[in-house]
């Protein structure tokens, strides 16, 4: 059943992420170009769009990985470009194609990570989230020999390690089966609502967009083509579904140009 959505109040209190005239050119090549967007407080927020049409560029550039060519970057009000550190020490990752150090056991990992974060009260930190994500039973186990869903779990555990104020999720249930992506989808949501932070989501899989966020942003050819409520944006284009929308994105983009 899909939960009603989240409308953050107005004012830079409200925003997690802020960002305006976002790009990313390499060469003549432009990757993202001119995208604004927000994500409020206790809101998840879907970025849509085919291969190649910006997503993970732009969740690079959230990280700090990329520098953009042009824009800004706003994490809880601080500028990313000029307070990298104090800009990123909020944020956190998780992706199914990023999987954790195999060789290492899923309380070695967290450890590690939460060292990296300067997370304080580590080991009761780590055992909340053990018990919160169901993975107390493979504490000692490497995480090399886990299911793709318990992996996915863990990865999700050291994204929450630093309590991020923004949470950025690229593809987390993809390879999942249905039961074990709804399970992981679940505790997403239970921890944006428990939270004070926002998600940043993006999926190929729209019944799960669907289900999940609040509000999504299509991305063409590296700009916002659409946004709006996921529940209500087909109809307000003539389509039945998501993934209807979905694919006049991918394929016919010019035709929803300016609708």
């Amino acid at each position: 059943m899909s939960a009603a959505p989240r409308t953050a109040t107005a004012g830079e209190g409200a925003r997690v992420l802020s960002v305006s005239g976002l790009e990313k050119r390499y060469g003549e090549t432009v990757a993202v170009d001119g995208v604004s967007f927000e994500v409020g407080r206790n809101e998840i927020v879907g970025l849509l769009g085919p291969n190649g049409a910006g997503k993970t560029t732009t969740i690079n550039m959230l990280l700090g990985v990329l520098e953009p060519s042009a824009g800004t970057i706003r994490i809880e009000g601080v500028d990313l470009a000029a307070e990298r550190s104090r800009a990123v020490e909020r944020t956190n990752f998780a992706a199914v194609y990023a999987p954790l150090p195999g060789n290492l056991t899923v309380a070695q990992n967290l450890r590690v990570f939460g060292l990296l974060y300067g997370v304080k009260r580590l080991s009761g930190r780590i055992d909340a989230l053990l018990e919160q994500l169901d993975l107390r039973r493979f504490r000692d186990r490497r995480c090399g020999v886990l299911s793709s869903g318990e992996q996915t779990r863990v990865a999700l555990a050291k994204a929450m390690l630093n309590d991020p104020q923004l949470l950025l999720l690229d593809e987390p249930t993809a390879s999942l089966d249905p039961a074990t992506a709804r399970d992981v989808r679940g505790k997403i949501r239970a921890c944006a609502a428990a939270g004070t932070g926002g998600v940043l989501w993006t999926s190929h899989n729209m019944y799960e967009v669907e289900e999940v966020c609040d509000r999504v942003l299509f991305l063409s050819r590296g700009r916002i083509l659409l946004e709006g409520d996921p529940r209500t944006l087909p109809g307000e284009h003539g389509k039945g579904t998501l993934e209807e929308l979905f694919i006049t994105v991918a394929r016919e983009p010019l035709a929803l140009e300016g609708a």
